[in-house]
């Protein structure tokens, strides 16, 4: 069976759920190769393994810390040219796609962004896109040279496969463009405790309706109940009630998880492209009028003032 090389999304060895998404999705159309880049690379090997990697080739040198990107795609065309494999799979994050579109110019392959799911065809790996905010279902596959494909987080089920997971000293040799952007400096992000939401399984939004910042406290509390991320639409977030990096659309983040819930939020294209793929969704709203309800599952017309506190006291009393 044909290999099919995984890009690894990893932090000092700990390895991210998209990544295991990857593998399951490429178990479907060949073996899975991992590589893994920078510190604690070797320490990914036994999650990998787990779920499906057969073999897992490693690199660390102080290029993948030190400049952005480029040494990433060097590395990932150096296991590309040592397997030779049947596709490359790569997770949908701003860096991902950068990676993908630049090993795509090197290897002179098309190039698929966004997949929401991947098959096996006759005539190479096909996949599943939702293309115009969501509006169309599209099934492509790359004509020319070996398939590069990135996918969003939440497309698959994450399943378990154990396999050997073999680890490979990967070698890589750096181009001249390698060092062309250094990073000066990093500042931690402040934890909140709460999930990635790009990747996270539930989604608790706010818009407009919230009325500002200092009522997101409803929203965080039902998010924390649901062990949720929260999310905020581009009218809250203009209003300077939510940072920018939890805003929800076609101007901010794409999410797709298993619940959605929109509180406040009237459901205007630009927040529906960045959401629509959710499996379940769900708003409160006391306009029975806003387009959101026309896309949901459950709608509830109301105060979310009254509905959201509600709802937080009765999912912590089923917890209990």
């Amino acid at each position: 069976m044909a290999e099919v090389l995984v890009y690894v999304d990893h932090v000092d060895g700990a390895v991210r759920k998209p990544t295991l998404e990857l593998l399951t999705l490429a178990r479907r159309i060949g073996e899975p190769v991992a590589v893994a880049l920078g510190a604690g690379a070797e320490n990914t090997a036994a999650a990998l393994a787990e779920h499906g990697a057969v073999k897992v080739l490693t690199a660390d040198a102080p290029e993948f810390a030190d400049y952005l990107v480029v040494p990433k795609v060097d590395a990932l065309q150096a296991a590309y040219e040592a397997v030779s494999p049947a596709a490359v799979l790569v997770p949908s994050s701003a860096e991902g796609k950068e990676i993908a579109a630049r090993l795509a110019v090197r290897i002179g392959s098309g190039i698929i962004t966004d997949a929401v799911d991947l098959e096996a065809g006759d005539e190479g790996p096909v996949a599943t896109q939702s293309a115009f905010a969501a509006s169309f279902t599209t099934k492509s596959r790359v004509s020319k040279g070996t398939p590069v494909i990135t996918v969003k987080p939440n497309s698959a089920a994450v399943e378990a496969a154990p396999a050997a997971g073999a680890v490979e000293a990967l070698s890589v040799t750096f181009s001249a463009l390698a060092t062309g952007t250094k990073v000066t400096s990093r500042t931690p992000r402040e934890s909140t405790g709460r999930p990635e939401l790009t990747e996270a399984a539930i989604v608790v939004s706010g818009g407009r309706g919230v009325n500002g910042a200092e009522n997101f406290s409803v929203i965080e509390a039902l998010a924390d109940s649901l062990g949720a991320a929260v999310g905020a639409s581009r009218a809250a977030v203009d209003a300077g009630w939510y940072p920018h990096s939890n805003q929800v659309g076609q101007t901010g983040k794409s999410v797709s998880p298993q619940l959605y819930i929109a509180n406040g939020i009237s459901g205007a294209i630009q927040h529906r492209a960045g959401m629509q793929t959710s499996k379940t969704i769900v708003a409160v709203n006391k306009d029975a009028e806003a387009p959101i309800f026309d896309l949901v599952d459950y709608g509830v017309v109301g105060d979310l003032f009254q509905v959201v506190p509600q709802l937080t006291d009765e999912v912590n009393s089923r917890k209990g």
